[in-house]
């Protein structure tokens, strides 16, 4: 699953994506989201918006607040999501969690905050917090998404701001 079209290279368009992704990888059914976080850097990619987390289970946020600067992106993403199958034909399980709602960054500018960027290792989920209301009650959420694996909520506010959070840094290493 992606995000939505590439970015990096204009020149490729999805279907052509697809083409080198079936061909290099083996994927028989790729899923296209095409709105990403207010202000996200890395232009939306998938690990912010929505995760699979279990075979046809994928997890996704919700808004808890009115304040909260993606509600309308969030409530359409899920939406979509709902309608979508896998390659085996099966409608998505979609499973959500809270938003961190309205999160500032030094300058008052609204940052990409996710807690779907949590990193799952073999025994520990690691979950961004952003210092709101909605820590606890979406750690909680998460964990309840991996019970065989302690989960902590650990502040991604710094990494944030240098783009990311927790599944972002723990990926490709040169």
């Amino acid at each position: 699953m992606f995000a939505q079209p590439p970015t990096a290279t204009p020149d490729l368009n999805p279907e052509t994506v697809e083409k080198y992704l079936r061909s290099a990888l083996g994927y028989e059914t790729i899923l296209w989201l095409d709105e990403g976080l207010e202000n996200d850097h890395t232009d939306g990619h998938i690990d912010t918006i929505a995760r699979f987390v279990a075979p046809g289970v994928v997890v996704c946020m919700t808004p808890q607040s009115a304040d909260d600067p993606n509600a309308q992106v969030l409530k359409r993403i899920a939406q979509t999501l709902a309608t979508f199958t896998d390659a085996r034909g099966r409608r998505l399980k979609v499973v959500t969690i809270p938003s961190p709602g309205r999160v500032l960054d030094e300058r008052g500018q609204v940052m990409p905050a996710s807690y779907v960027n949590f990193y799952i290792g073999n025994r520990t989920v690691v979950v961004p917090t952003y210092d709101t209301e909605f820590d606890r009650p979406a750690v909680d959420a998460i964990a309840a998404l991996f019970p065989d694996r302690k989960t902590v909520g650990l502040s991604a506010k710094a990494l944030l701001t240098g783009g990311g959070a927790f599944h972002c840094i723990t990926q490709q290493q040169p």
